[in-house]
């Protein structure tokens, strides 16, 4: 009877102390993932972010929360960064121009016609110097980047009606820029007078006169319906443009070995669903805009290669790029 009663009493025990241990498990809240970016809904940057949402849904079920805010609405575009190191953002896009900032080095990804095609883009940074320049990121931002996605080849959309064929003929033109020292210079080499202006404001600000022109890649520009407000587009094709979705440092660390494979993994997943319909877009736009009424055309893009990589080479920027990393870039085929 003693042995009887000793048995049960050991088994209830040992019941009582798995039952134990995994309630901490069942009871953890989710990690919260806010995600901010200045896209708009209809952009297919902001349409990847469902998608890393589900498959991180799928993949590690109930221990994420993600949150997606578009529309520069929780941050301001540009200041995503600083969020995420001071620990008030989880997860934002951020751009080279964002990171070279703080990252000199970076600032390489910011020039003019260095990076060819998409194609090259995504080799480019799947390659040693993605990992290289990621590491730059991770250790003097702590700020983990996931992966990088294909934000579209920028092109010059204007309210003016006189025809871009060289830079000369952008001589006093008020050109939308973001706001940083990388991105100004950029407008400057294009042969604009650069004026900053946030992305929600754009669409006024041409409305109005107060810029003349902006430039993103096309499906931006459908997107945000900028060809309500503009006349032209010319096809200077000045920027194989990238986001990358990153993860704050201190969010990264605090996840285990499964959860960092899942958010990589959705993260991928993201990414190639952005950069598949972008690419597919961005090819059938040029008839979409003439059907708006919009002039779209080819410039002397040699000329504007030659006066924005001359431009970058001359500039301090240029003696921050880590050596023989444009040689390293080029050679990618």
């Amino acid at each position: 009877m003693l042995t009887s009663l000793s048995r049960r009493l050991f088994m209830g025990t040992v019941a009582a102390a798995a039952i134990a241990g995994l309630t901490p498990a069942i009871a953890a809240d989710p990690i919260k993932l806010r995600i901010s970016t200045p896209a708009v809904e209809a952009d297919w940057h902001a349409k990847m972010l469902p998608v890393f949402k589900e498959e991180l849904e799928k993949a590690a079920p109930g221990q994420f929360d993600v949150e997606i805010h578009l529309n520069g609405t929780l941050f301001k575009q540009g200041t995503e960064p600083a969020a995420m190191q001071r620990g008030n953002l989880e997860m934002a896009m951020i751009s080279a121009f964002d990171i070279a900032k703080q990252i000199p080095e970076w600032s390489i990804f910011t020039a003019g016609y260095l990076l060819r095609d998409p194609e090259h883009q995504t080799k480019v940074f799947e390659s040693g110097i993605g990992k290289e320049m990621y590491g730059l990121v991770e250790d003097k931002m702590n700020i983990k980047i996931l992966n990088v996605g294909y934000l579209g080849t920028r092109q010059l959309n204007l309210r003016t009606e006189k025809e871009i064929k060289t830079p000369a003929d952008l001589a006093g033109v008020k050109l939308r820029m973001p706001g940083s020292d990388t991105w100004l210079f950029l407008g400057k080499a294009l042969g604009a007078n650069p004026l900053p202006v946030a992305f929600g404001e754009i669409y006024t600000a041409l409305q109005t006169g107060a810029i003349d022109g902006q430039d993103n890649p096309l499906p931006t520009v459908r997107a945000a319906k900028f060809y309500e407000v503009t006349k032209q587009i010319a096809l200077t094709d000045h920027l194989v443009d990238a986001i990358f979705l990153s993860l704050a440092g201190s969010t990264w660390n605090k996840l285990d070995d499964k959860q960092k494979a899942a958010v990589m993994n959705a993260a991928k997943a993201a990414v190639r669903f952005n950069n598949e319909n972008r690419i597919k877009e961005e090819a059938q736009l040029a008839d979409f805009f003439k059907s708006q009424g919009l002039k779209v055309y080819k410039p002397d893009v040699e000329a504007f290669r030659q006066q924005v990589q001359k431009a970058y080479l001359e500039s301090e920027l240029s003696k921050s790029w880590p050596k023989g990393m444009v040689d390293r870039v080029n050679a990618i085929k």
